[in-house]
């Protein structure tokens, strides 16, 4: 080799070595599992003598739990809409399920809100798709009409999203317009895990976005027969979980995180994946038991926003750790953006905080209370309501009667005594901030009803959700 050559070898090698330690670290993979209507007490990590999740308990101990964790609405797609955007139902006017309940004769008449997730807001898949990430959606949607589906809003890959709120069936033909039925009598939950393994497989090689919202828990209560015998055969009618058809869809989604993470190791990417683990809002009452917390979806307490939060983030996250802080289904766009480096749009306005201090225990957040505002009604007792939780304290304002609740959660978390007489200058105050940030994120309000007739106030048309 002559000199000349040796030297250019040395200096492209010099290079190309340099070029090296200038690049980034690779960013992460990041799976996100969204169970639905799965309540806080739901998994055995959670406190459940009843129902079995073995892969969900594991993945707890190989993360950190967040204990105060809620959903940004006591139903889904306002929840939905806030976790890939990370801002507030009532500031994105989507402030509840889509279509909505409809009460005509009722005190207030719910505001002209936004049926849909508009693609022009920025959210989390489209942001990190620039970014270079491969993204998917497997699940449920339900953000408004085709032209809001998954595939108009970043993912490159759609499997099952669409407009409706729950599965026709959770066995084949499933009648879900993007979704091609398998075999008769194939099971859904088991379907969309398969697709997410195989979009797995397919960017094993690059950075991965897959954000898999199953249909399960949600009604209607479907499951494997033999699984549900087994519950059945165990079944204590006394005990707060005893639902054998609704353990056996909580079953399913365990199964399809355990072949999640059994895919991951397999192809050597579980060191490199983050995997958050939740739910879009409470537990149904008479699907499940959120006690000791007070009801359920579609109310105005605790039982219906408080939910299961597991976030294994490996290298960062303590395993078996639990957090305390309350956090909110906005934090997530922030959240993973930060874990994968990732600016997002300097002009989008976000209501989240990054919780990557907490998950590193370096830190805490800067805000103090988190809010909700639901101006509309709902079968499982909601009457228009706005809430406030500032420390052990939360506040609900019912519209109907201006009415407030005050409660003190660090030794009342089932809501059952009302402190708003008691201690009327806290409830002031905090009802204070909460108008204040009604008007900070342009919250629609419910207007007198002119329609109203106390008869019929109660007759509702029936939900689709």
């Amino acid at each position: 080799m002559s000199v000349l050559r040796l030297i250019c070898c040395v200096l492209l090698a010099t290079a190309c070595l340099a070029a090296g330690a200038e690049q980034p670290a690779a960013r992460p993979n990041i799976v996100f599992v969204l169970a639905d209507d799965m309540g806080w007490t739901d998994l055995g990590c959670c406190g459940s003598k009843f129902y079995e999740t073995p892969n969900i308990d594991r993945l707890a101990a190989q993360g950190m739990r967040f204990t105060d964790a809620y959903s940004a609405c006591t139903v889904c797609s306002p929840s939905r809409a806030c976790i890939l955007t990370g801002q507030y139902p009532a500031r994105l006017h989507i402030t509840d399920w889509i279509a909505g309940h409809k009460r005509p004769f009722a005190k207030l008449r719910v505001p002209d809100w936004t049926l849909r997730l508009s693609p022009e807001i920025p959210n989390v898949a489209r942001v990190l798709k620039s970014a270079g990430y491969a993204t998917a959606s497997i699940g449920k949607w339900h953000l408004g009409p085709e032209n809001c589906w998954p595939d108009r809003q970043g993912f490159d890959l759609n499997v099952g999203g669409c407009d409706k709120g729950q599965p026709p069936s959770y066995f084949a033909p499933y009648r879900i317009p993007t979704l091609t039925d398998g075999p008769d009598g194939e099971f859904l939950s088991e379907r969309l895990t398969s697709e997410a393994l195989t979009f797995i497989e397919r960017n094993k090689d690059k950075p991965f976005f897959l954000y898999l919202p199953h249909y399960a828990v949600h009604t209607p209560i479907q499951a494997k027969p033999a699984v549900i015998a087994k519950y059945k055969a165990r079944q204590d009618k006394s005990a707060p979980h005893h639902n054998p058809g609704y353990a056996a869809l909580v079953e399913s989604v365990d199964d399809s995180v355990g072949r999640l993470m059994r895919k991951l190791e397999e192809l050597g990417l579980a060191d490199h994946t983050i995997v958050v683990f939740t739910s879009d809002n409470g537990g149904l009452i008479g699907c499940t038991s959120n006690a000791p917390l007070r009801a359920g979806k579609g109310s105005a307490y605790e039982g219906g926003v408080r939910v299961p939060l597991i976030v294994k983030w490996p290298g960062v996250a303590k395993p078996g750790s639990a957090n305390h802080t309350p956090v909110i289904g906005a934090d997530f766009f922030p959240t993973l953006l930060a874990m994968a480096g990732v600016r997002g749009p300097q002009s989008h306005t976000l209501d989240g905080e990054s919780l990557v201090p907490l998950l590193r225990q370096s830190g805490t957040l800067a805000r103090d209370a988190l809010y909700w505002h639901y101006p509309h009604y709902h079968p499982g007792g909601a009457t228009p309501y706005g809430a406030i939780r500032e420390g052990a304290f939360r506040l609900v304002e019912f519209y109907e009667d201006n009415r407030v609740e005050l409660y003190d959660l660090s030794d009342d978390i089932g809501e059952t005594k009302d402190l708003a007489a008691s201690r009327p200058e806290k409830a002031a105050a905090l009802r204070k901030r909460l108008a204040e940030w009604r008007t900070r994120v342009g919250a629609q309000m419910p207007t007198p009803n002119p329609d109203h007739d106390p008869d019929n106030g109660q007759r509702a048309r029936k939900p689709r959700t």
